[in-house]
Formats: structure tokens, C-alpha cells, sequence
């Protein structure tokens, strides 16, 4: 059956079929066949629209969607197998209605090229598919909510260069990496706000000569819109690009996490402890407790960057319409996205089932001098220039570093000799849950400010729909 419609669509001027090699080499269904019910839908949708106008009678009409519907529904339960020897979904399907209904199949093609069929296809899939994975960042999300929130005065070193910088908490910690998640769900609704407009009806490159009626087409398949112009419409696959780009980055933010959780899982750190589950042991090495999975999604960003490389390579040297090389932008895009969900729910998992040790982040604050800038902050509330009070604060820590003692160790005469603007009201001041407490500015570290991003957090997961567990 697949195999006899695609020798069809080989016809027209060509006299030979094509070789098996041939075949093999510019199939496209182990790709696209995830697509198969974005066809059968878009052709439902373009099959009323003709029958609706009168270029097909409207009991052929009525016949190519309900064959068109009750192969969906096999497919589905497995009824109905795709033909891995099928040239693409498109053929497939149209096959299969085809054996059903003959001649009254072959008009379901009326009026439409592949060209818009599959720009189509991927825009339905989208909009269905990319939703799915927002839900998996926002589970991600109120996850990091959900321990930070039993975390607002766990203190722990913020870094700046990998080196101790000044006191933070967990909890601001935690957020910081949900709002970057908050952003690469806002960029995937601005994409898909952008594919919102039905490619349906641009045909092969230039339209058609038959009264097709896009519009209603278009609010059949719930776009806000048609796309402007059929050349474009059937070259463009910038949507490919900017999904496969938020992807990207959506990668980059699990990537950084992922070099962060490495590093407090060693020894030198000892921040947390991942969970047996999440962890993997050594061939030879005994002892050892490797953060694999973590590494594994480190790793995984190079390939979706490989991905959205190779749909900017594809497009960049490709002359109006449709070539074939935009049949390679399936790979890209769904191997992005499958890389990229996978993460989200191995990263989530693996995040949750942590335990930390909060003693050990704590006592991060003690050294590296974190506290030195509150030391300048504090003389610049007596008046100090800051400029002048950084340098006095940069003369303490030298004096710490020669006697080997913290800040606090040194006792008021020695601070006084530096500045006598230092009273003995310093030293509460510059406890490392004092400085995180004094931090009290909006979007800061202190537990207010903490608890204020959470809830926020939370107001965004509620606000895409995320019911809490």
C-alpha cells in the first residue's frame, strides 16, 4: 500500500522508479512519524474547508473525514502499524485512505503541496508538544519553590570567580535558578504565539488557482491567523530555530545548575548528597559516589547545541521556497526536544531526592571574608566615603590574612586602628545571618525578600495552570 503511493508520487515525468537506495536515503518517516495525528488533523481541517467551498462534494467530504478519523483511532491503539518503508507520514496516511476510499481518497489532496502540509504538521505539533514541556519546567519550578521555602535561613556562601564572595541563603540560591527557568518558559509562549498563523492553503510555493478559503481552514485548527505570504510560508522554518534556540538555553540554565550540584557533591564542598538513585558507583573504585546523571545532562547541552547549529546551517545558504534540505529540520528540532524533556524530568527527580547539609553550607560563610563588605557598608553608614570605607576594609582583611583569623577574631582596638569610626556595634553586624538579614532590598537574599520570591514563584506556577501536589 505505502509502497504503491509512493511510486505514484515518483510519477509525472519520470518514466523509472526509483532505485531502493534512493528510497532509503530520502525517507523521512522514522522522523516524522510522530506527526501522524497533526496530519490526519490538518487534513480533516483542509477536507471541510473543501467541501465547505464546493470544490469537493460534501459527502466526499464528509466520507475523507470520517475514513481519515477512524485511521487516527487506529493508529493509535495499534491497529493500524506505519510502514517504515513509507517515503513520510504524508504519504502513509494519504495511502491508507486511499485503499479505503479510492478515487474519493485522492481528492484529499486537493489544493494543497507537501510544502504546506508539513509546515503545517509542524506547527500543530508544536503548539501540542511544547505546552507538555513548559508543565515539565514548571514541575521543576515549584519543586525548587517547594525546598526553598524549607531553606530561608539555611545560610550558605554566595560566589562570584568560584570564590567566597558574601553570605546568601539556599532558599535565594534555589530561586535564583527557577527565575532563569521562569524565562525559557516565557521564550517557548513567545515562539508559539508566533506559529499561531496557519501555513495551510500557501501549496507548493505560490498558492492555488482554486477558491480555497485559508481563514477558515485556519479557525478550524484554532490559529489566530493565516501567514502572509506563500513564498515565505513554505521556506520559513524560523520557528524550528527559535524553538531549537529556547531549547538551547533551557539546556545551558540545566547545565549550570548541573556544575554547581558536581561541585557541592565533593568532598571540598560536601553542600549535599545526592540520592543512591541518582548517583552511580566506579568499575574499580569502591568508595566512590559519582553524580553521573547531573554530568550526563552537562553533556546533553552540547548536543541540543549541536541541534540548533544544524538547523541555522541547513537554512543559511537555501534560496526561495522549498528545498529538500528543510526536510532535515524534524531530527534537529524533535531530538531537541526529546533532550531537553528527558533532562527535565532527571533533573527533577534528582533535585528533589537530595539531602543538604546545612552545617557544612553554613560554615562556607565563616571563611573567605565574606563579611567584607558589610564592614565597608558599615562605615559608609557613618559617613565614610565608600570608596575610602573599601579600602579600610581591604586594610582589616590584609591584617586578617597575616595574623590567619576572620574579621570577627580581631578584636575593637584592632578595627579602631583602621578606622576610628569602628564601635563595638560592628561585630552583631557582621555575623553572616546579619549580613544576609540586613540584604532586605527587593529581590535581596534576607528571609522576607526569600519569601516573597517564592510566593511569586508559586503565583507563576498557578498562573500556567500547575496544580500543586
Amino acid at each position: 500500500m505505502a509502497g504503491q503511493h509512493r511510486d505514484a508520487l515518483w510519477q509525472g515525468r519520470f518514466q523509472e522508479g526509483p532505485d531502493s537506495g534512493a528510497i532509503s536515503f530520502e525517507t523521512s518517516i522514522f522522523d516524522d512519524m510522530r506527526l501522524a495525528a497533526e496530519d490526519i488533523a490538518g487534513s480533516q481541517a483542509h477536507v471541510r474547508m473543501l467541501g465547505k467551498a464546493g470544490i469537493i462534494p460534501q459527502n466526499e467530504a464528509d466520507s475523507i473525514v470520517r475514513t481519515l478519523h477512524e485511521i487516527a483511532a487506529q493508529i493509535a491503539n495499534g491497529q493500524i502499524k506505519i510502514d517504515p518503508t513509507a517515503e513520510d507520514i504524508h504519504s502513509f496516511i494519504e495511502g491508507a485512505l486511499t485503499d479505503r476510499l479510492g478515487d474519493t481518497g485522492r481528492k484529499v489532496h486537493t489544493g494543497r503541496s507537501r510544502n504546506d502540509q508539513i509546515a503545517l504538521d509542524e506547527r500543530l505539533y508544536l503548539r501540542r508538544a511544547i505546552p507538555v514541556l513548559q508543565s515539565r519546567m514548571v514541575t521543576l519550578i515549584s519543586t525548587l519553590a517547594t525546598i526553598a521555602e524549607k531553606h530561608t535561613g539555611t545560610l550558605l556562601s554566595g560566589y562570584t570567580h568560584l570564590q567566597r564572595a558574601q553570605p546568601v541563603t539556599l532558599a535565594h540560591h534555589l530561586c535564583a535558578w527557577a527565575w532563569m527557568l521562569t524565562r525559557d518558559h516565557g521564550r517557548l509562549s513567545d515562539a508559539i504565539a508566533r506559529i499561531s498563523l496557519s501555513p495551510l492553503g500557501a501549496g507548493a510555493l505560490a498558492g492555488s488557482s482554486l477558491p480555497l478559503d485559508r481563514e477558515t481552514a485556519a479557525r478550524d485548527l484554532g490559529f489566530a491567523g493565516i501567514t502572509p505570504n506563500s513564498l515565505d510560508t513554505v521556506a520559513d522554518r524560523d520557528y524550528c530555530v527559535e524553538i531549537a534556540s529556547a531549547l538551547a538555553l533551557v539546556m545551558t540554565h540545566l547545565s549550570r545548575f548541573c556544575e554547581e550540584i558536581v561541585l557541592w557533591a565533593t568532598a571540598e564542598f560536601n553542600f549535599l548528597d545526592l540520592s543512591e538513585k541518582w548517583s552511580t558507583g566506579s568499575s574499580i573504585m569502591p568508595q566512590k559516589k559519582n553524580p553521573d546523571f547531573a554530568e550526563l545532562i552537562r553533556g546533553r547541552a552540547g548536543r541540543v547545541y549541536g541541534d540548533l547549529v544544524a538547523l541555522l546551517t541547513m537554512l543559511k545558504g537555501l534560496p526561495l521556497a522549498y528545498n529538500r534540505d528543510m526536510q532535515e529540520d524534524k531530527a534537529s528540532l524533535f531530538d531537541a526536544y526529546d533532550t531537553v524533556f528527558s533532562c527535565l524530568e532527571v533533573f527533577t527527580a534528582m533535585i528533589a531526592t537530595a539531602r543538604w547539609n546545612v552545617d557544612r553550607m553554613a560554615e562556607s560563610c565563616g571563611g573567605g571574608f565574606s563579611n567584607a563588605t558589610d564592614v565597608a557598608e558599615y562605615l559608609a553608614r557613618k559617613g565614610l566615603p565608600f570608596r575610602t570605607a573599601h579600602a579600610v576594609s581591604a586594610g582589616i582583611v590584609r591584617e586578617c590574612i597575616e595574623k590567619k583569623c576572620a574579621i570577627e577574631d580581631l578584636t575593637l582596638e584592632d578595627l579602631r586602628r583602621h578606622s576610628p569610626l569602628v564601635q563595638g556595634d560592628i561585630y552583631s553586624l557582621i555575623a553572616p545571618l546579619a549580613c544576609v538579614e540586613a540584604r532586605n532590598l527587593p529581590g535581596g537574599p534576607a528571609p522576607d525578600q526569600t519569601h516573597r520570591q517564592i510566593q511569586a514563584l508559586r503565583d507563576f506556577c498557578a498562573a500556567t495552570g500547575h496544580v500543586e501536589k
